[in-house]
């Protein structure tokens, strides 16, 4: 009982810990290579650049502010247990967004461009980069960042709408209201903020997807040996994974097989490679990549069932 509470005091404090390095990741992307060449996102984030952009108040401000605002919304909605980890993100991205934008301002008010004069384009691709890595490092371990994420699970509890189409809605309507801020310059001048600001959607996206599957991504591995089970014995204790032994026959031989099935975290791959070769150097294994795999050990089944069928 006690060495289950300690492991799960060690695992909250693992995922506070890959937050906080998440949260640093991002402010870097933001105050280093976004904000400085007036580049604009979706989400709170992008929102609050708006605001600084056309009123200069720092972004801190209005991201704790608009946020605290949501956060009283949904305190109701979605309940104090799923809100204790935003909250943490919230507080301490606002913290680091305000040292960072100190830091990055110069005496004459103007903030420093770090790749220089005209690298727009650049500093967008290598910002947003760094931001949709740093937001998969947060979402990979429980946390969120607040802001649109709030607004899109409130609105999926009640409408039977996608997290991500609201989301989606969101961020054009954040980055659509620069083409009708007249501080920001001429008409083709909002037209390029706002066709940069879809590019970083597009970019921050992929990064997101990219790193976030890539940690999730899982193999099969069907595995033709005559030494099957002592395999199928080093997979399960090495391991600690579940293996299921499944009737074959050879064509050519004629003879009777066994086959071990194991689904794995790619990372595991090597491992369960080098254990193979070192028990059966003429076993023939054939590796597959899996679009996903849902149960025990893997990911959890979201999908809602009726409660009639649930009974």
């Amino acid at each position: 009982m006690y060495f289950d509470m300690g492991k799960n005091i060690w695992n909250e404090a693992k995922d506070y810990i890959w937050i906080t390095i998440g949260l640093l990741l991002y402010t870097f992307g933001w105050t280093v290579f976004l904000l400085p060449y007036h580049i604009v996102t979706g989400g709170v984030t992008g929102l609050s650049a708006i605001i600084f952009y056309a009123t200069r108040i720092p972004i801190s401000y209005s991201y704790f502010t608009i946020n605290l605002i949501l956060l009283l919304v949904a305190l109701k909605i979605l309940g104090l247990k799923f809100m204790i980890k935003t909250i943490y993100a919230i507080s301490v991205l606002s913290l680091l967004l305000a040292f960072a934008q100190w830091l990055m301002t110069g005496p004459d008010g103007k903030m420093h461009l770090v790749l220089g004069e005209g690298q727009q384009f650049m500093s967008l691709v290598i910002g947003c980069m760094i931001t949709g890595t740093s937001l998969a490092i947060v979402f990979l371990h429980n946390g969120s960042t607040g802001g649109t994420d709030i607004i899109a699970a409130c609105v999926n509890k009640y409408k039977n709408i996608s997290l991500g189409r609201v989301l989606i809605a969101v961020d054009f309507v954040i980055i659509g209201s620069c083409l009708f801020i007249p501080r920001f310059g001429d008409m083709l001048s909002r037209v390029h903020m706002t066709v940069f600001g879809l590019c970083t959607m597009v970019i921050e996206n992929y990064m997101l997807d990219y790193v976030f599957n890539a940690r999730r991504e899982s193999v099969q591995f069907m595995i033709f040996s005559r030494k099957y089970q002592e395999i199928a014995n080093a997979i399960g204790t090495e391991l600690e994974h579940g293996v299921t032994i499944l009737d074959g026959h050879g064509w050519y031989t004629g003879q009777p097989i066994k086959v071990l099935c194991i689904l794995a975290k790619k990372n595991e791959s090597q491992y369960i490679f080098r254990l193979i070769k070192m028990i059966d150097p003429q076993a023939f294994v054939s590796q597959s990549a899996v679009i996903g795999v849902y149960g025990e050990g893997f990911d959890p089944i979201k999908v809602s069932v009726p409660k009639k069928k649930e009974k």
